[in-house]
């Protein structure tokens, strides 16, 4: 029988990452990937899209800003927003006079504790959230190994020009550029290591040659809830996706399977 925890732990909290995107001329764009810290309790040592969980600050100041979106959905927004901006040090979806020194002020006052709110109207800045396209929405089910579970809406944003992403040591210990395929490849070299879901998204975002095409395959596929299941296929288990969501690999075994 399941309890009341185990329920609760498989809704699954809330949270929002984003896919940053600089074209290139010469080549296929760039994403920005961070390394978590082997410390970390999800996605210890693997690469992710800069994000994190949704937090009460980020509805509150949905609930006050006009936006037109869904609650959820402006929150989730808002949280990608705040999340690029302390872990990498990036102002995405921001209105006003946004230049280096004033989300370097964003990111400090967040690291002491102040809300995204707050630190924007300190410095008379507002958010777009048009800037974010949603893209996909994952929500792994809870199996055996999983520790944590989230619930995460993902977007896809242009890298802002002027600005030099850093990294954030508290949760992660690097951040680099690189193409989807590059950074598959390093996967598949052991150099790098990446979850369920990073995959498939990394597998999905390499079909296409700029932020533009990105744009158009986002709204070329409804954005389901994606909840993974495990079926035997070939005599091996499997993990498995929908295949009506633009994914072109949709199944792994599971013995390859990193999920946490």
């Amino acid at each position: 029988m399941t309890d009341e925890n185990d329920a609760a732990e498989d809704k699954g909290r809330p949270a929002a990452t984003v896919v940053i995107v600089r074209d290139r001329h010469d080549g296929p764009p760039e994403l920005l990937m961070v390394e978590r810290a082997s410390s970390m309790a999800f996605a210890a040592g693997a690469l992710v899209f800069p994000g994190g969980a949704v937090d009460e600050a980020d509805h509150d100041l949905a609930a006050r800003i006009d936006h037109g979106l869904e609650p959820d959905e402006a929150a989730g927004r808002i949280a990608a927003i705040r999340e690029t901006i302390e872990e990498a040090g990036l102002g995405i979806g921001l209105t006003g006079a946004v230049d280096a020194a004033s989300v370097l002020r964003l990111r400090d006052g967040l690291h002491d504790g102040r809300t995204l709110g707050e630190m924007l109207e300190q410095l008379a800045l507002g958010v777009a959230l048009e800037a974010l396209t949603p893209f996909a929405r994952w929500h792994p089910a809870r199996f055996e190994q999983a520790r944590r579970v989230f619930d995460t809406r993902f977007y896809i944003a242009r890298a802002p020009e002027g600005q030099v992403a850093s990294v954030d040591t508290t949760e992660n210990v690097r951040l680099f550029w690189s193409s989807a395929a590059d950074t598959l490849a390093k996967a598949a070299a052991g150099e790098a290591q990446l979850v369920f879901p990073t995959r498939r998204n990394l597998e999905r975002l390499a079909l296409h040659d700029g932020y533009a095409a990105l744009i158009a395959d986002a709204g070329a596929y409804p954005v389901e809830k994606i909840r993974p299941w495990q079926e035997e296929r070939d005599g091996e288990v499997h993990l498995c996706i929908p295949d009506h969501l633009g994914y072109p690999v949709v199944t792994e075994p599971m013995t390859r399977v990193r999920r946490v």
